[in-house]
């Protein structure tokens, strides 16, 4: 086998990997919850669940441009392949936690950050291990392949999140242990770095000032969705407003400085090539809405449509992964075509069709009732999968190929922190739209449907919440079942009553983000038409793109 696709092979195990993860964590909450003896219901436990799902790609998002100069530095593939030792010893000790209740999940917040840095060196090297080991003709096919691992990670972790989490948790750590020590192995042996590594400093302050910035606002983020005093949500907290605004000041100050040294870890020039800059907009733009409505679709299908459809709580994530196959086939089938078309055609076409394409899907998802056809809803997300195919690896490959071969790590890196902050964002952004719209009618929701089995009592549960119970199979409503008949308790513990409560509610302020993430993907579309766009077709080519890039970062 030739060591170009050997090294596809690996990279795209190691970005499966590291996407799978997130997800099966995401359906083995309710079970860790059990195991530990945690109570996800009990006051504050919201923050442990967002860190518990968060907490990963808020490292990841803070550390990647980090992790690709020190990449390119030390070396992409030997970098590559700590990612993967660093992901493998975590998964041991994840899968290794007994501690009960607060401590056991604060164990499980600890490792996850340590399997995080793991997670961001694969993510971060994948792409610029890729770029050095494939021409430029063969780079977009090579990238959506890679892509395509990622995307089928994510709904492969569903699937199997949801199996291996009805036998026992630990076993999808197990999991990420023995296929990333043999992911470890398998890179050391095979993967070798195309180019020396580069003599050159770290950036410490630019690295201190990012890595903080990032940190502090994507935390400011998580806890501005959580319920402060009598408030749905946390934005009034003072400490919220002061994490975002000193987040925003390092930022600024590490940008002002980045622009004026020498060997900057957040190289600014890049920037002033057309397709770099366009690029990883976006793609930020796309991480935006493609993170969150994951999220929120797994709350639509496991919290809602399942429920009401008489599946049980315990199989709803099994059956949520099922469900999301068409996004996943969608994704598969068109991503590498347009990888190999863009090869040959040019990337400007496939990456503003795929955007106006996912656009499309988004206002059509928001068309649907709470209780829609399944095939409707099929179709739907098969359209957006099929957008978000043909955007992703013309675009990535627009990225990478725009970018010097000594930069490309820290090009990587760059794109990777621009990605997993928008999918960060995206999180806060979805849930904070979500719930301030169904915070004005939720509780009047609840209060009715209680009303009309002659219960007349009126009901403050945050939309939070209601939320996050609907995801996790727990029904905050048993509180006030205490003191009913059997018969009338039985119908309020029902996962359909408390659905069909929460429903409406839910579905106004889904379309409503839908709405907004529909305009962003057009105005995304239309600026990608201006990008140059341009795959390498020929020698003439090829150097003329070189030329261009090495003039434009020599300024």
């Amino acid at each position: 086998m030739e060591k170009k696709w050997i090294a596809l092979t690996n990279t795209s195990i190691g970005i499966f990997l590291a996407f799978a993860n997130y997800n099966m964590i995401i359906l083995a909450l309710p079970t860790i919850f059990s195991s530990l003896n945690f109570n996800p219901t009990s006051p504050g436990a919201l923050d442990y669940l967002l860190w518990v799902i968060l907490g990963y790609m808020i490292v990841t998002s803070s550390l990647v441009v980090t992790m690709g100069r020190i990449s390119d530095m030390k070396g992409r593939a030997r970098l590559y392949m700590i990612g993967f030792l660093i992901f493998s010893i975590s998964s041991g000790l994840l899968a290794s936690v007994v501690s009960p209740g607060a401590e056991g999940i604060m164990e499980i917040i600890l490792l996850r950050i340590v399997q995080g840095i793991g997670g961001g060196f694969l993510m971060v090297n994948s792409a610029a291990v890729l770029t050095d080991y494939f021409p430029k003709s063969e780079l977009g096919k090579a990238l959506g392949l890679n892509q395509v691992s990622g995307l089928v990670g994510n709904v492969v972790g569903l699937i199997l999140g949801g199996i291996l989490a009805t036998v026992n948790w630990r076993y999808i750590f197990i999991f990420d242990l023995v296929v990333g020590i043999a992911g470890t192995l398998w890179s050391y042996r095979s993967l070798k770095d195309a180019q020396k590594p580069i003599s050159q400093s770290l950036d410490v302050i630019g690295t201190t000032l990012f890595g903080v910035g990032i940190t502090v606002l994507l935390v400011s983020v998580t806890y501005g969705i959580t319920p402060y005093g009598n408030q749905e949500l946390g934005w009034g907290n003072p400490f919220v407003i002061a994490g975002i605004v000193s987040s925003l000041v390092l930022i600024g100050v590490f940008l002002f400085i980045e622009s004026r040294i020498k060997n900057p870890m957040f190289d600014l020039s890049l920037f002033k090539i057309r397709d770099f800059s366009i690029g990883n907009f976006t793609n930020f733009v796309v991480s935006l809405t493609r993170q969150g409505i994951l999220l929120v679709l797994l709350v639509l299908l496991q919290g809602i449509w399942l429920p009401l459809h008489g599946v049980a709580y315990a199989d709803t994530p099994f059956w949520a992964g099922i469900y999301l196959i068409p996004n996943v086939l969608g994704f598969a089938v068109f991503g590498p075509i347009s990888g190999i078309l863009s090869d040959k055609y040019g990337s400007k076409l496939f990456t503003s069709l795929g955007l106006f394409l996912s656009a499309i899907g988004f206002f059509l998802l928001s068309e649907l009732p709470y209780n829609f056809d399944p095939w409707e809803f099929f179709v739907i997300t098969f359209i957006m999968g099929a957008g978000m195919g043909l955007f992703s690896s013309p675009n990535m490959a627009d990225i990478m190929a725009s970018a010097p071969v000594e930069k490309r790590g820290i090009a990587s890196g760059m794109r990777a922190s621009l990605q997993n902050t928008g999918s960060a964002l995206s999180v806060g952004v979805y849930f904070s739209v979500i719930i301030t719209g169904m915070a004005g009618s939720l509780d009047n929701s609840l209060s009715s449907a209680l009303l009309a089995h002659g219960i007349n009592l009126s009901i403050n549960i945050p939309a939070s919440v209601a939320i996050f119970s609907a995801l996790l199979g727990y029904d905050p409503l048993a509180s006030v079942t205490s003191n009913l008949s059997p018969s009338l308790a039985h119908v309020i513990d029902s996962p359909q009553f408390f659905v069909s409560a929460i429903a409406p509610s839910f579905m106004s302020a889904f379309r409503l983000m839908l709405y907004i993430s529909t305009a962003l993907l057009i105005l995304s579309g239309i600026l990608s038409l201006i990008r140059k766009g341009v795959r390498v077709g020929t020698v003439g080519s090829n150097i003329k793109r070189t030329q261009e890039t090495e003039e434009v970062t020599s300024e």
